[in-house]
């Protein structure tokens, strides 16, 4: 659906949200799409197993902004009359478009049906918007959700350390806790694999042997949503400008003491999504947000100076579609690893050949990489910028 929307500076608009979803995205954008995978600076890319880089902190944060936004969705829409009734059809409608969005984006642009991945960001956000969605239209009491998730967390703490991985045996006796193949996720990914492709004739895995944004890793996943849930209702609270702020940052500090507590036993670990890892990366989430939430909405920096809004202003734009960005994005790359053009006798890709002689000029290095990602990026904005300038603004 499509929406015309007045002035993003409408009373009760909490700016600090478009604007962290904005960076998030746009950095998303950056890490997803280097001009070479052989010259990337650690902190643009994922760590490769146990720890964290600044890139592993873009998807839970977007996972925790979908959370805090849930909250102002789904008031907005109680206040318009939508009853309970109403409300679960919206959630998991989105939530079916959201999979069906990345089934979509899988197979394009040749969709070969043995080829195509059923797990996916996408696939991961709609499962999210799902759960969290349904879990607060049952409850929005804050102690309720901080039990839901804290149950999540730690289930999913026992679930990989004491159950045994068939063919295995026991984590952290027959071998490491997080062992990259023989974990539990990974046993229950290949298994649903094995079942689909058997079945569907597709559902093929990342990584081959497991997947990043696996079944069972998802539970934590809907964790880190709650967590933002939460935030969300701190926002909307009667408490002062003053002590929201303080608040997300103090939950933010001790988010990030309990995650790097909890990582001694259990490892800090993206693609695993450990719940030491929910819980840093949402201290980090936490922490944005505190320092949107002072500059936007309390200070309001963005109506200082031209300067100041202009600065500001790229982030609202991206922030305001943040769906149609990353879809346009992935289509983007897609359609540059597709088609190929003549060059000196031989054919390259468009991707290969724009950074080829645009950027590296046979000389690759990790500033010429990250050199064409900013391209990327800035080629993702200018139609987000048309929608902007019309205040069109898609919603699913």
């Amino acid at each position: 659906m499509i929406q015309k929307r007045m002035a993003i500076t409408a009373p009760r608009r909490v700016l600090s949200i478009d604007v962290l979803r904005g960076i998030t995205i746009a950095f998303m954008i950056l890490v997803n799409d280097p001009g070479d995978w052989g010259h990337v600076y650690a902190q643009l890319d994922h760590c490769p197993w146990n720890g964290l880089t600044l890139t592993d902190l873009v998807f839970p944060t977007f996972l925790f902004l979908i959370g805090v936004s849930l909250i102002f969705s789904l008031e907005a829409r109680r206040s318009r009359g939508n009853c309970r009734v109403t409300l679960t059809g919206h959630i998991f409608r989105r939530a079916a478009i959201l999979f069906a969005l990345d089934l979509f984006l899988s197979g394009f642009p040749e969709y070969h049906l043995g080829h195509m991945r059923i797990y996916g960001v996408l696939t991961r956000i709609a499962l999210c918007y799902l759960f969290a969605g349904l879990i607060l239209l049952a409850t929005r009491r804050m102690e309720a959700l901080a039990a839901v998730s804290a149950v999540l967390l730690v289930g999913y703490w026992a679930l990989m350390r004491f159950v045994p991985v068939p063919g295995f045996g026991v984590p952290t006796h027959a071998m490491a806790l997080l062992d990259p193949y023989r974990n539990l996720a990974a046993w229950i990914d290949r298994g649903f694999s094995e079942f689909t492709l058997r079945v569907l004739h597709t559902g093929v895995l990342y990584n081959q042997t497991r997947d990043p944004e696996g079944l069972l890793s998802t539970l934590p996943a809907i964790a880190t949503t709650l967590i933002g849930a939460m935030a969300g209702l701190f926002l909307r609270s009667d408490r002062s400008a003053v002590a929201k702020r303080n608040g997300l940052a103090l939950a933010g500090v001790a988010g990030i003491a309990a995650g790097a507590l909890w990582n001694r036993s259990f490892p800090i670990n993206k693609n695993l999504w450990t719940s030491s890892y929910v819980l840093a990366a949402a201290g980090c989430s936490l922490l944005g947000l505190a320092l949107c939430y002072w500059l936007m909405d309390m200070e309001r920096v963005q109506e200082r100076s031209r300067w100041a809004r202009a600065l500001v202003w790229p982030w609202l734009v991206f922030g305001s579609n943040a769906i149609v960005v990353y879809v346009m994005s992935d289509l983007i790359v897609d359609l540059s690893y597709w088609i190929k053009v003549p060059d000196h006798g031989r054919a390259v890709t468009v991707w290969n050949w724009i950074y080829l002689h645009g950027f590296s000029h046979g000389r690759s290095t990790e500033l010429t990489s990250v050199g064409f990602a900013l391209f990327v990026v800035a080629l993702c904005f200018v139609p987000n910028w048309m929608l902007w300038r019309r205040q069109i603004f898609v919603k699913i």
